[in-house]
């Protein structure tokens, strides 16, 4: 009897235990040996951000990111599913397993890391900028004070930019509400990650009257993420990182995209295409 009673409560406490796991908590299982089980590397990537992540004419995810999970897809020998994210979910998508991993404009902060599993080097950095019509005169951040500004809700630095230039941060959901906004007047301009704007203007009807005079600020890298404990995911990627590193990759995606390469990409290219093999 008192047997029965320690068995009852060790598989108590064990689905207790499983209970209160932390959701996305890697086991051995989940590395690569499971993808490869599976035949498919699921990555979270964005499906509203011109050219890093898109839909093209058919509802096809295409872009920059995309083709960096197709490699890495490749490098497995499976096939790739590409799982549409947004800021609000892509982290809890990748803690409750839905993905392996995010390539998906997930900027690098202390706070990210604590919950998931970054990959290094960094991939990607860009700057902050401002889409403004080319009727606005403005050719310097100082002229922004007490100027409205669309924004998207969340981004890390609206109050970097409303503390220290003096505009009024206006903020609406995703990207494509404070275009809309801009395009109606709500706001003089658009503040947010350069390149996704520089794709912007690869579009007709944002060419013909927008424009970027301002200089980027605020530097911030991107990090592509695996759960935590998921080590062998982990050390695949950051092998193949610095293999595009080295071999261009980055910098030949940015200029097929329409970006033109940034100082990030073609240090980094340079460091590791000259570093000792």
């Amino acid at each position: 009897m008192r047997h029965t009673i320690r068995t009852f409560l060790t598989l108590g406490a064990l689905a207790v235990a499983s209970a209160l796991a932390v959701p996305g908590q890697a086991s051995a299982a989940d590395g690569v040996d499971a993808i490869k089980q599976r035949g498919t590397l699921i990555v979270g990537v964005k499906a509203d951000y011109k050219p890093f992540g898109f839909r093209d004419p058919s509802g096809t995810i295409i872009g920059l990111e995309p083709d960096l999970a197709a490699d890495l897809a490749k490098r497995l020998g499976v096939k790739l599913e590409l799982v549409p994210v947004v800021s609000a979910n892509r982290i809890e998508f990748l803690q409750q397993g839905k993905v392996d991993l995010l390539i998906a404009t997930l900027s690098d902060k202390p706070e990210r890391r604590r919950v998931v599993q970054a990959i290094d080097p960094q991939y990607y950095s860009d700057f902050v900028n401002v889409l403004l019509p080319k009727t606005s005169g403005i050719t310097d951040w100082a002229q922004l004070k007490g100027k409205p500004l669309c924004a998207t809700s969340g981004a890390w630095y609206n109050k970097d930019v409303a503390r220290t230039y003096g505009a009024e941060i206006v903020a609406f959901d995703g990207s494509e509400k404070p275009l809309f906004a801009l395009k109606q007047g709500n706001c003089l301009g658009y503040v947010y990650d350069q390149s996704m704007l520089q794709g912007k203007l690869l579009d007709d009807d944002w060419k013909a009257g927008y424009a970027l005079p301002l200089k980027g600020i605020l530097d911030a890298p991107w990090m592509m993420a695996v759960a935590q404990g998921n080590t062998t995911l982990q050390a695949m990627v950051e092998a193949a990182t610095k293999d595009w590193m080295k071999t261009g990759f980055i910098v030949a995606g940015e200029k097929k995209w329409g970006i033109e390469p940034t100082a990030y990409s073609t240090a980094m290219h340079e460091k590791y295409k000259n570093a000792a093999n």
